[in-house]
């Protein structure tokens, strides 16, 4: 069968790939346009798409009889992929859930703590040689510990970071989420706005799609207290970008910590300007062992399509 891998996984990956399938790899790090999502569809029998492939709905409207029978995702966000038009044209989909959860919830403590404790802004002072030493009133910023912290979407990863904060850090856990969950540490489920309103710290761990865009808009960032800071971990256009801009120019939150953004790869250079944000590169799951999982996870659905088992991992 033709496998088609939109970007370059890790060598383990792209070995095990080439034991078992006719693989093409795109030579570029930038996702797949329209124009070479229909073109895929028409020649290969299984796609493994990455983050940001314009699998839409005109892609699958524009291939009458696709070649393709299973878009393989690498990742656990598959809001790149209408999931409805892929099954209308015959075509299944998965993705890899599990294999990003612990390395996208460390990267939320990353966040948490580089915006409470302002360590972006004072590495930058410190490289610079701004830094004429320590004083009693230097850089204060947010102690976490002990803090109220409020998860927006209590999925795989919501939970993994509220274990994180609460065990570790011995925080009080609020969170949102369309249905009540059931978990090993105590946790308060509330309406959005209730739990906006608590929280020190609000982290965002939900989906992507229709359904979550601009969850977080003016209202959202009006309903959290001033000092509390805004964590993203999930995916950018689930938060209205102009509404964050507006809320942390107005004060209306202290600070920052993002990880993906509306119309990534572009940041707006009013978030770049501010010192109380952290800004990160999507580093989300960006550890070697993590993308090998991930692409093993992806092989599998392949490797299981290709033998006529039934997927891992459907969505």
């Amino acid at each position: 069968m033709k496998l088609l891998i939109s970007r370059r996984l890790p060598e383990s990956v792209m070995a095990d790939a080439a034991r078992h399938f006719d693989v093409t790899c795109r030579p570029v790090t930038t996702p797949m346009d329209h124009a070479e999502c229909v073109a895929a569809l028409r020649d290969y029998d299984i796609i493994l798409p990455t983050l940001g492939d314009a699998f839409r709905a005109a892609a699958f409207a524009e291939v009458t009889m696709p070649r393709t029978k299973l878009l393989a995702n690498f990742g656990v966000g598959y809001n790149h992929i209408d999931v409805a038009a892929a099954r209308a044209a015959g075509i299944a989909v998965t993705n890899t859930p599990g294999a990003v959860t612990d390395a996208t919830a460390d990267i939320a403590m990353t966040l948490i703590l580089m915006t409470a404790r302002r360590a972006g802004e004072g590495e930058r002072m410190l490289r610079t040689g701004q830094w004429a030493g320590w004083h009693p009133t230097q850089m204060l910023g947010m102690h976490v510990s002990g803090r109220t912290v409020c998860i927006i979407g209590m999925g795989r990863i919501g939970q993994a970071i509220a274990k994180r904060c609460h065990f570790g850090f011995g925080c009080r856990i609020v969170y949102a989420n369309r249905s009540p969950k059931s978990v090993d540490f105590p946790a308060t489920q509330m309406a959005l706005s209730a739990a906006l309103a608590t929280a020190d710290i609000v982290v965002l761990a939900t989906p992507g799609g229709a359904e979550t865009h601009h969850l977080m808009g003016s209202e959202a960032f009006a309903a959290m207290q001033r000092h509390a800071i805004f964590v993203n971990i999930a995916r950018g256009d689930v938060v209205d970008e102009a509404a964050l801009i507006a809320a942390l120019q107005g004060d209306q939150i202290a600070g920052a910590g993002l990880d993906v953004y509306e119309f990534e790869p572009v940041v707006p250079p009013a978030l770049i300007a501010m010192e109380n944000v952290t800004l990160l590169p999507h580093l989300g799951t960006a550890a070697l062992d993590v993308r090998e999982d991930m692409g093993r996870m992806a092989l599998a659905n392949c490797k299981a399509f290709a033998e006529g088992r039934a997927l891992p991992n459907p969505v």
